[in-house]
C-alpha cells in the first residue's frame, strides 16, 4: 500500500511539473517572442473510413508572424499555397487553381491555431478562448494542449509543443477527427522581417471570392 501511495504520489508530481513545464513555456512564447520565422513538415492523417486505412498527405513550407495578429504560410509542396492574414484580412490564395479567397480577420480566426501561437498578446487573451491542459512531455518538448470553449468549434484540441520558448510543434484535431502534425525547424525569434512581408494582392487574372 505504502509502495502505491508512493507511486502515486510521484506520478502526480511529474504531472504537475509537467503542466508548469508547458504552461511556462506558452507564457513566455506569448510574451516574449514578437515576430518569428521557420520552416516547416506537415502530416495530415484522415481516420480510417469504410475499413480502409488511414490516409496520410505529407506538404512543407514557411511560416512567418509579427504579433499580434499578422502571419504567413507558404506551403510549397506539393501544392504551392499562401495563407497570409495582414492584420484586417486573412487571404487564401491557391496557386493551381488560380483563387484568391478573403475574409475579415475578426471572424475568420477565432479559436484557432494561428491565433494561439501568432495573434494572442497575453494568457489572459488565449484562456478566454481556450482551456488549457497539462500534457505529458514527449519528443523531448513540452506540451500544452488547448481546448476551444466555443461549442460550435471544429477543432477538438490543439496540442503546442515547445523546446525552450521555442515553437516546435503543434498537433491539430478536427472535429472529424483527422490529425494534422506540424514540426518546425529552429524558429528564428524576434527577427527583423521585411515591412511588406504580410501584404497581399490578389494576383491579376485570379478568381477573388469574399466571405
Amino acid at each position: 500500500m505504502k509502495t502505491i501511495l508512493i507511486a502515486t504520489i510521484l506520478i502526480a508530481a511529474q504531472a504537475g511539473n509537467a503542466w508548469a513545464s508547458g504552461i511556462e513555456s506558452l507564457e513566455k512564447f506569448v510574451k516574449t517572442v514578437k515576430t518569428g520565422r521557420t520552416d516547416f513538415t506537415q502530416l495530415v492523417t484522415a481516420p480510417p473510413k469504410d475499413g480502409q486505412p488511414s490516409r496520410v498527405k505529407k506538404s512543407s513550407g514557411s511560416f512567418e508572424f509579427s504579433r499580434p495578429g499578422r502571419f504567413k504560410f507558404v506551403y510549397k509542396k506539393p501544392f504551392e499555397q499562401f495563407i497570409v492574414a495582414d492584420g484586417q484580412t486573412l487571404w487564401l490564395y491557391d496557386v493551381d487553381l488560380n483563387q484568391v479567397t478573403a475574409r475579415k480577420q475578426a471572424q475568420a480566426l477565432g479559436s484557432t491555431p494561428a491565433a494561439l501561437i501568432a495573434s494572442a498578446t497575453d494568457m489572459v487573451a488565449l484562456q478566454a478562448d481556450f482551456t488549457l491542459s497539462p500534457v505529458p512531455d514527449s519528443e523531448g518538448l513540452e506540451w500544452v494542449q488547448a481546448t476551444p470553449k466555443a461549442r460550435d468549434s471544429s477543432l477538438q484540441y490543439v496540442r503546442i509543443g515547445f523546446k525552450g520558448a521555442d515553437l516546435a510543434a503543434l498537433d491539430i484535431l478536427d472535429s472529424f477527427g483527422q490529425l494534422s502534425s506540424m514540426r518546425f525547424t529552429t524558429l528564428q525569434s524576434n527577427t527583423a522581417l521585411e515591412p511588406n512581408s504580410f501584404a497581399f494582392k490578389p494576383p491579376g487574372g485570379a478568381d477573388l471570392i469574399r466571405q
